[in-house]
């Protein structure tokens, strides 16, 4: 079981996409949430989230949801498939606001809930009275009404739980929703596959790209703008990428999915040139530009262009010590490491006695990705030559396209 920390280290932070509309009509949000993430684990290929909270207000980092109990609670939550209810929501005549929570109490009881959502609410403020909570229960469903909204989240006040979700009262297509942009680059020889996934924000959808990506052997992550607006549900989207050879599908339509979200996949030549890419909505107006430098792209897939086989020589590896070698490497692998592999690794560094309970602990508890890298591997390295040697074995078995790109060897110490 893990505590969370006491309230000094509190963060104020509103989670999720910014967009111009919604800053119209945004609702101040006075309570301070300290973001903390959860164990996690898995049940019949099914992800579980759990965590254990004192006293206080908290953000799950991972899924969005937050929470206010005035004594010990044990919440446990994993995210369920809308399709079986896709048909009820259509005879009710609403359609999926946020993503299906199923939460269960293990101990005590919750003064508040904000469940997650995407509305947005900047071009049509009065969709606030159109929201509804639907619970989704053994012998049926019911509906309740939302105490409160803000820009992501619905506020329900003493919940009872079961699966859980905020709707909307589906009064015609013209919705706006807060969206989810996605690139991934991979090389493949001397071409370069990007992918850009598009789809209405969910914690849970990211977590499932995150989740497909990393079975991509070379598959590279890179941060892209959001959208400085929302999007039209159920509108459809183009992308343009000018120097590409191919994108499929032409268009994407922009819908809540269950499964892993729809993407475009463009094919381009390798040529040393910067990638610009534009998306269109349906009456052909820019809603996104972006433009991905060469210098970034080739730089940080030129490992993988190697193993490919792009004709260019493999690069040496790193020589010296365990030590030397992990902190002659610790800001590449703050700025590359990804968050997936970051809570793997701190596990697998736990149960291979690196590191101890009380340092996993206050590790766990740290939100930003290059804040927690950056602990990780300077706990690490305090630890001596042969902490670092196991690191280094543990994070080539987890992220070898990672080692390879970092130039580090795995060293003789058995994991």
């Amino acid at each position: 079981m893990l505590f969370s920390p006491a309230l000094d280290s509190i963060c104020v932070q509103e989670t999720g996409p910014i967009c111009i509309t919604d800053m119209l009509v945004l609702v101040q949000d006075s309570t301070h949430w300290l973001q903390i993430e959860p164990l996690t684990s898995t049940v019949q290929g099914v992800t579980m989230f759990r965590h254990r909270t004192p006293k206080g207000s908290y953000e799950c980092t991972v899924s969005g949801l937050r929470w206010l109990c005035e004594r010990d609670v044990i919440l446990k939550y994993h995210f369920r498939n809308w399709d079986p209810y896709s048909q009820l929501l259509k005879d009710m005549q609403y359609t999926q606001g946020g993503p299906l929570l199923d939460i269960t109490m293990e101990l005590g009881e919750l003064e508040e809930v904000h469940l997650p959502h995407f509305v947005c609410l900047g071009n049509n403020p009065s969709l606030r009275n159109e929201m509804k909570i639907l619970h989704v229960e053994e012998h049926g469903v019911s509906l309740e009404e939302v105490h409160e909204v803000n820009r992501f989240h619905a506020k329900i006040l003493h919940p009872k739980f079961s699966a859980i979700s905020l709707i909307l009262r589906l009064l015609s297509w013209n919705v706006d929703v807060h969206c989810e942009l996605m690139l991934y680059l991979t090389v493949m020889k001397e071409t370069l596959i990007s992918r850009l996934y598009l789809f209405p924000w969910n914690p849970g959808q990211i977590q499932a790209v995150e989740q497909q990506e990393s079975k991509f052997q070379g598959s590279k992550r890179f941060p892209i703008t959001r959208p400085e607006q929302s999007f039209k549900l159920y509108s459809s989207i183009r992308l343009n990428i000018p120097c590409s050879t191919s994108i499929n599908p032409q268009k994407i339509h922009f819908i809540q999915r269950d499964t892993t979200p729809s993407f475009f996949k463009a094919v381009v030549k390798m040529t040393g040139i910067d990638i610009e890419m534009e998306l269109f909505s349906d009456d052909e107006r820019t809603v996104w530009k972006e433009n991905v430098p060469k210098d970034e792209y080739i730089t940080d897939t030129r490992s993988t262009s190697a193993v490919s086989g792009a004709g260019r020589p493999a690069e040496s590896s790193l020589t010296g010590s365990a030590e030397h070698q992990l902190l002659s490497v610790r800001t590449e692998f703050v700025k590359r490491v990804s968050g997936p592999v970051l809570n793997e690794l701190l596990d697998r560094l736990l149960q291979h006695t690196v590191i101890n309970q009380e340092d996993m602990e206050s590790v766990k508890v740290i939100a930003e990705r290059a804040e927690k890298a950056r602990d990780i591997i300077d706990m690490v390295l305090r630890k001596g030559t042969e902490s670092c040697s196991r690191m280094m074995n543990l994070l080539g078995e987890l992220d070898p396209y990672l080692c390879s790109q970092l130039q580090i060897n795995s060293v003789g110490v058995p994991t």
